[in-house]
C-alpha cells in the first residue's frame, strides 16, 4: 500500500454515520404526527364510548319509568281486590247463619249419640251366645 492511498481512504475504525440533521428532524415530525393522530383516535373512540353509554342509560331510564309505573298500577289493582274481599269477609250476616246451623246440627248430633250409647248400654246386659 502507498502512501497516498493511504490517506486517501477512510480509516478502518471510522464508522459512518448517515443520520444527518434532515432525518432526525423529518422523523420527529413523523413521530409527533403519529402522537397526534394516536391522541385523536382515542379521543374519537372514548367520545364514541361515551355516546353508547348515554343512550343505554337513557333507554334504562325510560325501561325503568315504564316499568315502574306499571308495577304501581299492578300493585293499586291488588290493593283494591284485597280491600273488596276484606268487605265481603267483614260481612258475617251469612256466617252467623252457617255458625246457627252449625250449632243446631252438633246438637242434634249430640242427642243422637246419647241415644245411641243408651241403646247399646242396654243391648250389653243381653247375654250373647
Amino acid at each position: 500500500m502507498s502512501p497516498a492511498s493511504y490517506l486517501a481512504a477512510p480509516p478502518r475504525v471510522a464508522v459512518v454515520n448517515c443520520s444527518t440533521l434532515v432525518t432526525i428532524l423529518s422523523m420527529w415530525d413523523w413521530l409527533d404526527y403519529g402522537a397526534l393522530i394516536g391522541g385523536a383516535i382515542t379521543i374519537l373512540a372514548g367520545l364514541a364510548l361515551l355516546a353508547v353509554r348515554v343512550l343505554q342509560a337513557w333507554r334504562s331510564l325510560k325501561r325503568l319509568r315504564r316499568h315502574v309505573f306499571r308495577d304501581l298500577d299492578r300493585l293499586a289493582e291488588k290493593t283494591d281486590a284485597a280491600l273488596a274481599r276484606i268487605d265481603s269477609v267483614s260481612d258475617t250476616g251469612e256466617l252467623q247463619q252457617s255458625l246457627g246451623s252449625l250449632r243446631t246440627s252438633l246438637a242434634r248430633l249430640a242427642l243422637l249419640r246419647e241415644a245411641f250409647a243408651e241403646a247399646t248400654s242396654f243391648t250389653a246386659l243381653i247375654p250373647r251366645k
